[in-house]
This record gives C-alpha cells, structure tokens and sequence, in this order.
C-alpha cells in the first residue's frame, strides 16, 4: 500500500506512520495507519455541561479528558462512544469522574458530539456501583436483530466491575449490571473485573455478535485475558478450570512488548484463519522491551481457534502500533498509550479507534483490498 505525504511533513513524522504499517504474520488485521498529519479526532471540552442527575448541579462531564473509545456503525455512520472525565480537583488517575459520550462521523476521521453524555451513574438499581467513579472503558457490539450490548467498568472507588447494558437506539439504555453476579453466587463480584471483548463476525459487510458452539464468547481482562461464555449476552460464565479458577487464555510474556500485562482490546473477530484478538500490552521495562519504555501501552495481535476460543494458535511479537506521535505520549499517562477498545468495518475499511495517553481518541485505518 503506497502513502502519500505532503512535503511540509516531517522525517520523523513520515517513519511513524511508516512504521504502523507492518503486518507481521498473514493472519492479523491491518496494516493499519495513520491519517496524513494525524491528529487526535476527539478532544476534551471545558464548556460541555449537563445538569447530573445525582448531584442535581451543572457537571462539566468531559473537562478533564475524553478518551477510551467503542465503535459501531449505525445509519451509515461510525457511532464512537467514548470515556469523558470531569475534572475534580488536581486527583490523579482514577479519581475523576467518567461518563460515556458519544460522537458521530460520516468519513471515520471528522467527528460531531452529542452535547451530553449517553450513558452515566444515575439513581438507579447501579449506583452503588458506579458512584462516585463513574462509568468507564466501554467496548460495544450488535446482534443480528439491531440490539446493541454495552460492555464496561463500573468504577465506585473500591472494585472495578465488568458490567452489561443493552439498548436499541444507543441513547436509552437498560442497566444489566455485573457481568458475573450470578455466577457462583457471586463469587467475582468483589474482584477487579473489566475489559470485556465479545467476539463478533462480519456477516453482510457487517460486524454482529457470533455464537461459537452455541454461546457468545467474551475475552476480558487484566493483567492476564480470561475468557466467558454466555447464552444471552447478559449473564455471562467465566472460564474455569476443573479446579474452578480462573484459566487465563492469554498473559504476559518476560522479554516481549506485553511483558508487564495484557488486557482485551475491541470485539475480536472470526476470520477464515481463527478468531483475531487486538489486545492492549503493557511493558515492564526490566523484563520486557529495554527501548519501549516502562508502562508503555502498545497493541498486539493473537489468533485462536474459532472452535476453542480458549485455544490460543499464535501471537505477534511486535506490536503493531505504538506511541509515536506527540498526542500519544503526552496527557495524564505520560509513558504513552494506543490504548485499543473500538474497531468497525466500514465502507470496506477497517477503522481502529484508541485513547491516547488517558486523554484524547486517536484514529488508524487499513482499506480492505
């Protein structure tokens, strides 16, 4: 694939891009890259405001930062659904406040945000759940018959929860709450959970949840990735061993990027080779990548067998991409992330959307040939 660059662009800017580009192995998703003269295509605002429903005051819901975006297509636009954080006083990560915001966009690279958030702690059967944290990391998937199903974090300040929303409009939204309270009478309710990656297949040129043996799956996770199954996209039953822990189907690996953990991506995807999973890898400096950097966020690829999701058949190991450009490593992460939560396909392009350092969305492509 041949890229253009305007002259007035950089050395330094024309090898960043050049380098999103490597597919390591035949099976992977990609190459992607970057916009010419990319820039982050979500961005903070300090005017939004919306009278929230807790507190009853004027809340600037996406002052501190907009980040963490899902992805789907609707009414043949790219809907993203993104974290937005009020800024409460100088806290550091974690102690601001999240909502889900939502933009839309025609081309996949211009964007025009609702005003208000979509999604959001309210007075309901979730808010000792979701206050005062808020709602973060959402990953989003369709069914075939138009539902779409909600992934993310509840955060409350005390344990992070995976948890299920559904909707038919993206707007109003019904509150499922922990992904596994059912599970072994809660057995994971009081544990950190999050990051749920449903797999889904390209069915008519578009993405839609897919059923495996029967069941939906779903990869989820950090610092290691499980793996879930459920029958109805709500409840959902973790991977176990015959021992009943846990049996993480992907970790992190000493003297590789994703050294210090790994943590599901957006929705992965069954192709004609196995299910792809983009995940999020981070390196721990003294056992991993010496030149990448500590706590660098970057993104890899992992193929398993679409018969057993739990069965992992290779892995990348590069990453193929990273933070290179400024707004990637500048912001509340200072070491730098393309953290991965959105991926669509659209207009036979494969959009992926990622936050950049806890602070802005960024954007990479790859046109289907």
């Amino acid at each position: 694939m041949k890229i253009k660059f305007p002259l007035l662009f950089s050395f330094c800017l024309i090898s960043s891009a050049l380098l999103a580009q490597t597919k390591e192995k035949s099976w992977m998703l990609g190459p992607f890259v970057r916009p010419t003269n990319a820039q982050p295509v979500l961005q903070k605002d300090e005017a939004s405001v919306f009278t929230d429903p807790i507190t009853h005051t004027i809340a600037h819901w996406e002052s501190m930062a907009t980040f963490n975006p899902a992805a789907i297509v609707k009414d043949d636009s790219i809907m993203v659904l993104y974290r937005a954080e009020e800024k409460l006083g100088e806290k550091e990560i974690g102690g601001h406040r999240s909502r889900i915001g939502m933009a839309t966009s025609i081309d996949g690279f211009h964007f025009s945000k609702r005003p208000s958030p979509v999604y959001y702690p309210n007075e309901d059967s979730q808010k000792h759940n979701e206050w005062p944290g808020g709602t973060e990391d959402p990953r989003i998937v369709q069914t075939e018959d138009g539902l779409y199903v909600l992934t993310y974090t509840q955060w409350n300040r005390e344990v992070p929860k995976l948890a299920v929303a559904t909707s038919k409009d993206l707007i109003h939204w019904e509150k499922h709450g922990p992904a596994f309270k059912n599970h072994r009478n809660g057995l994971y309710l009081d544990r950190e959970t999050k990051s749920g990656a449903i797999v889904t297949e390209l069915k008519n040129g578009k993405l839609v949840a897919a059923k495996i043996q029967g069941k939906y799956w779903m990869y989820y996770g950090v610092p290691h990735i499980w793996l879930a199954s459920s029958t109805d996209l709500v409840h959902w039953e973790p991977l176990e061993t015959h021992e009943d822990k846990l049996a993480p189907v992907l970790s992190p690996r000493p003297g590789y990027f994703d050294s210090w953990l790994v943590e599901a991506g957006p929705p992965p995807i069954i192709t004609e080779k196995g299910i792809v999973v983009l995940y999020n890898a981070g390196n721990s400096q003294n056992v991993g990548v010496k030149d990448l950097g500590n706590r660098v966020y970057t993104g890899g690829q992992a193929l398993f067998d679409a018969n057993e999701p739990w069965k992992m058949l290779d892995r990348t190991d590069e990453p193929f991409i990273k933070p290179e450009l400024p707004f990637e490593k500048s912001g509340q992460y200072v070491d730098g992330t393309t953290f991965l939560e959105g991926l669509v396909y659209f207009n036979g392009t494969w959009f992926l959307y990622y936050g950049t350092a806890d602070s802005m969305v960024g954007v990479v492509s790859a046109k289907v040939e």
